[in-house]
């Protein structure tokens, strides 16, 4: 299977991850889910970038270069910012809306996401396990003929 590139963009309060809303959101901080991901996926280079500030979070998705794709959880920015959407048109590669919770079981105005309609696709409602999937879109995507898909 062919190398590539994704970048991990988390938002606003997913540095909480494995103390936050554990009954929501779990146990494991994402440092720890990282690394597991990354154990799991050795041919896929896995990059990783977490902010609180929107700015620094756009700034990162349109200035990302040699990338086959970005994940992106942008946490209670989804519901919110015209700019992270704009930043994902912008993006030189697909960008994959990913959220640990599944967005429609939650409170009504998490149903909204301002970033969807700007995305290649959106996964939600699986745990951490929802980057797992995104990266599996990707590997899909980039490198149909040897795809093995991991047991969830």
């Amino acid at each position: 299977m062919s190398h590539i590139r994704l970048l991990i963009v988390n938002g606003v309060n997913l540095n909480c991850l494995g103390t936050r809303e554990v009954n929501v959101y779990g146990h494991v901080s994402f440092d720890d889910y990282l690394a597991g991901l990354r154990d799991r996926y050795p041919m896929v280079s896995l990059e990783y970038v977490q902010s609180e500030e929107v700015g620094t979070l756009a700034e990162t998705i349109t200035t990302a270069r040699n990338l086959q794709g970005i994940v992106l959880n942008a946490g209670a920015y989804t519901h919110t910012s015209v700019v992270l959407a704009d930043a994902v048109r912008a993006a030189r590669c697909p960008v994959v809306e990913v959220h640990i919770s599944n967005l429609f079981g939650r409170e009504q105005y998490r149903r909204n996401s301002v970033l969807s309609s700007a995305c290649a696709g959106f996964i939600s409602g699986f745990g951490l396990k929802s980057y797992d999937l995104a990266v599996e879109s990707f590997l899909m995507l980039y490198c149909r003929e040897d795809v093995k898909l991991i047991e969830v």
